[in-house]
């Protein structure tokens, strides 16, 4: 499993050890946003996207012999600017369906760019209040807003943080605020939260807590309540809310498998970016800092992990399917140098034994 703390400048990786869980760090600057498919790894950080690709052949060379079973390198990077990168994921459509905004045509946002360098790759573009995808040439190419957002303008206007994926395309958003003004979600924090659906610019569920991290599991629409602390799902045609568990801290970050649900938890400080929501008023001593796991049937916590100290905040949780002990390579100078991902048929002329091939996956 990857968790990312953008407060610790870190990308934890979380993996079993035995009978033991063994915790690994790589410093990024501020990661937040996780997207994973096959084999790719993209992760959101300050100012830039880097998109890396698993290579178990290179961590069989990794100390301990033996032990890794995917390998991670950067395969390339871009420099989006301060756009606040919230939650990312990996489509598998060219984009989403046009829709209706009062007399403000849409259809520039919503065209994919011929020259796109990855348009399956959808960021949550929180300073722009956009869902955005990138290219070759520009910072970002926005394709989606709000119907009440009424410019492209570096404000955060409703603090956009939450994407939801159905079939490859972005169906569902979360965002603190249903505003238009620079910041103007702030004013309402404790209960102007809202659960919009892509397609239709329709807001499904209104009257939450600083929401995020919307999926798609199960048939199910899931969403967290992180301002306090709860986990649940909304009916898409009522928009009622159900929760399942109220949790000790504040909720970001959801990735399933099975019926298990794997949940972040932040400690979160008096601010006034957290002031007046429910879960700031606990005393905080009992508010946690990590990763809980629930039965989705039951509610019931049934694993957790908690960080002290350095770590006070999670953003992401990403589970890694099939993956036990992998490792991501962003600073070892000697396995960036000497790693080297050739053609099939430009291995033909490689030397065997400078061979280290691998089975590539879909």
């Amino acid at each position: 499993m990857l968790v990312t703390t953008y407060q610790a400048g870190k990308l934890v990786m979380l993996r079993a050890d035995g009978g033991v869980l063994n915790t690994h760090f790589r410093g990024f600057q501020q990661p937040m946003g996780l997207a994973v498919q096959g084999d790719r790894l993209a992760i959101g950080t300050a100012m830039e996207v880097w998109e890396y690709h698993n290579l178990p052949a290179v961590g069989r060379r990794l100390e301990p012999a033996g032990k890794h079973d995917a390998c991670y390198l950067p395969r390339g990077s871009h420099v989006t600017g301060d756009i606040r990168i919230h939650e990312m994921a990996y489509g598998q459509g060219s984009g989403v369906r046009n829709q209706e905004s009062g007399d403000r045509d849409q259809a520039s946002l919503l065209t994919p760019d011929p020259c796109s360098l990855t348009p399956e790759l959808w960021l949550v573009n929180t300073r722009f209040s956009c869902l955005c995808t990138l290219d070759r040439v520009h910072s970002f190419v926005p394709r989606w807003q709000p119907p009440f957002i009424t410019a492209l303008a570096p404000e955060d206007r409703c603090h956009l943080n939450g994407l939801c994926l159905v079939e490859g395309r972005p169906a569902f958003i979360t965002a603190l605020g249903e505003t238009d003004t620079p910041g103007g979600w702030r004013a309402n924090k404790k209960d102007g939260g809202a659960v919009i659906e892509v397609e239709t610019g329709r807001v499904l569920a209104r009257g939450l807590a600083m929401p995020h991290s919307p999926r798609w599991h199960s048939g199910k629409l899931w969403v967290l309540e992180s301002g306090a602390g709860g986990v649940g799902y909304v009916e898409p045609r009522t928009g009622r809310y159900e929760r399942i568990a109220d949790l000790p801290g504040f909720t970001r970050g959801l990735d399933f498998a099975g019926n298990l649900a794997f949940v972040g938890l932040s400690q979160v400080r008096e601010s006034a970016v957290f002031s007046g929501v429910p879960i700031a008023d606990r005393p905080l001593t009992e508010r946690c800092c990590g990763v809980w796991v629930l039965d989705i049937t039951t509610g019931a916590t049934v694993a957790l992990v908690k960080f002290e100290d350095a770590v006070q905040e999670v953003f992401a949780v990403q589970v890694l399917p099939g993956v036990r002990w992998p490792e991501v390579i962003n600073d070892n100078q000697k396995v960036l140098a000497d790693s080297f991902v050739l053609p099939d048929q430009a291995l033909e002329q490689v030397p065997e034994k400078l061979l280290m091939r691998t089975t590539k996956r879909a």
